[in-house]
């Protein structure tokens, strides 16, 4: 009775029922809620800290922000609150604005994954894996809606598409599935600590991954642990730009990298005969690419230390 009584109390503010409302039909992070609703983020942080408290949502980090789900299904027993915060009158026109919030954000991950085509990296991923047509087992890190993973599973054969985000795996898996494609595993979970056996694959894919974690040492050696000796690594990054709005619009973490400073990184998590292809100009663009290749030592084993981050 205690928890369906402070549930009426918190419920009763106007405003904190409208976001719940809006988080029932969608994941979104404190920014977005301040767009949707108009009110200062102090105090659309403060709401959400009652809603939280009263585990009628949970949050999850993403991309450097913080995002806020329903944490309800329909066995708990305050499902009917939340069935009729569903169904209230929406005098606000919220629910017009998040349909264009949700349109825009499909607009993002659509302009995220097109940064570098086609001009640039389906010409630098032809030249890297034309002598790599034999049927491998190949890992994808950071696979997005899979625009890459379906091509490799043409020719490989399984490939493993790994993302942290549910939402673009979803989308990943119905390409896959519209494309008949049957030797891809997806797989969510953080590119720094992956459940996958040492040893166990022959190419390892990063593209278009590292500006979007922190820590690219980390995400290097994961690769490196799971590449057969011999085995290859293959990196498609951009290089240095002054393009800000990524951070804020695409969740990026860097702002693009020295190749050098990147060759170096896979240097010392053990891979070796590391090489360069060039990535060609395009003057009107403000992104650039540059690919790397790397080769698992094959002989020997070595420990690798990183440096922590407090």
């Amino acid at each position: 009775m205690d928890e369906l009584t402070e549930a009426f109390r918190a419920l009763g503010d106007p405003t904190r029922l409208r976001i719940l409302r809006l988080i029932c039909e969608a994941r979104l992070n404190v920014s977005e809620v301040v767009s949707l609703v108009g009110i200062a983020q102090s105090s659309v942080s403060h709401h959400l800290t009652r809603l939280k408290a009263l585990d009628l949502i949970r949050e999850e980090r993403q991309g450097g922000f913080t995002y806020y789900s329903l944490a309800l299904d329909d066995k708990a027993p305050l499902w009917p609150l939340i069935k009729l915060a569903r169904s209230a009158h929406d005098a606000h026109g919220d629910h017009a604005r998040l349909t264009e919030l949700l349109r825009r954000r499909e607009d993002v991950q659509t302009l995220n994954e097109k940064l570098l085509e086609p001009g640039q990296s389906w010409r630098l991923w032809s030249a890297a894996l034309a002598s790599l047509l034999p049927p491998l087992e190949v890992v994808d890190f950071g696979c997005g809606t899979g625009v890459l993973t379906v091509e490799l599973a043409r020719w490989a054969r399984h490939v493993t598409a790994i993302d942290r985000s549910e939402s673009a795996l979803t989308k990943a898996r119905a390409e896959a599935a519209r494309q008949g494609l049957h030797n891809i595993t997806f797989l969510a979970a953080d590119l720094e600590h992956l459940p996958l056996e040492r040893a166990s694959v022959d190419l390892v894919v990063v593209s278009q991954s590292l500006h979007h974690v922190d820590s690219i040492e980390h995400v290097l050696a994961e690769g490196a642990r799971v590449l057969k000796p011999g085995g290859r690594m293959v990196v498609l990054e951009l290089l240095p730009h002054d393009e800000a709005w990524v951070k804020s619009r695409l969740g990026h973490q860097h702002l693009g990298f020295a190749p050098d400073a990147v060759e170096q990184a896979m240097r010392e998590v053990g891979l070796e005969h590391t090489q360069s292809v060039p990535a060609p100009r395009d003057a009107t663009s403000p992104f650039k690419a540059f690919l790397l290749i790397g080769t698992r030592a094959a002989a020997r084993t070595r420990t690798v230390k990183l440096r922590t981050t407090a």
